[in-house]
């Protein structure tokens, strides 16, 4: 493969601690498919690795709750013939969810005021649109 795959900025994925595991996979190959081992199972044991800063290892933990099987995040590709080809795959789906989940909280929104212009001007032009409607009836008010 090419190289170690970096999550964000000098962290990237240990290969000691990759698990991988190869099967059959269903979908395009002919009878190719029935003798190869082309699906690939990428395992990544979060909650055992030092290879994440601890803060980061917490933050990914919380966010990956749903996915975590005993602490071991897993990715699974089929889509090419090539078990090659998946496993590059699988690498990089790995690597952008781990920088996913370990990305630090967005700024909380600060709030601003709407400009009491705007607000005016909003008021108004409803009441122009409201008064053309008014008109297009045929009673006289």
């Amino acid at each position: 493969m090419s190289g170690p795959y970096v999550i964000r900025g000098s962290v990237s994925l240990p290969e000691a601690e990759l698990m991988w595991r190869f099967s059959r996979s269903s979908g395009p190959g002919g009878q190719h498919v029935n003798t190869s081992d082309s699906q690939v199972e990428l395992r990544f044991d979060l909650a055992a690795t030092d290879a994440l800063p601890e803060v980061w290892k917490e933050r990914a933990l919380e966010r990956l709750a749903s996915r975590l099987v005993g602490g071991v995040v897993t990715v699974r590709a089929s889509e090419h013939r090539s078990q090659w080809r998946n496993r590059e795959t699988a690498l990089v789906r790995l690597a952008a969810l781990l920088a996913e989940a370990t990305a630090p909280p967005p700024k909380p929104r600060r709030r601003t005021r709407i400009p009491r212009g705007i607000n005016e001007r909003r008021l108004r032009e409803k009441k122009q649109r409201g008064d053309t409607k008014r008109g297009r009836s045929g009673r006289d008010w």
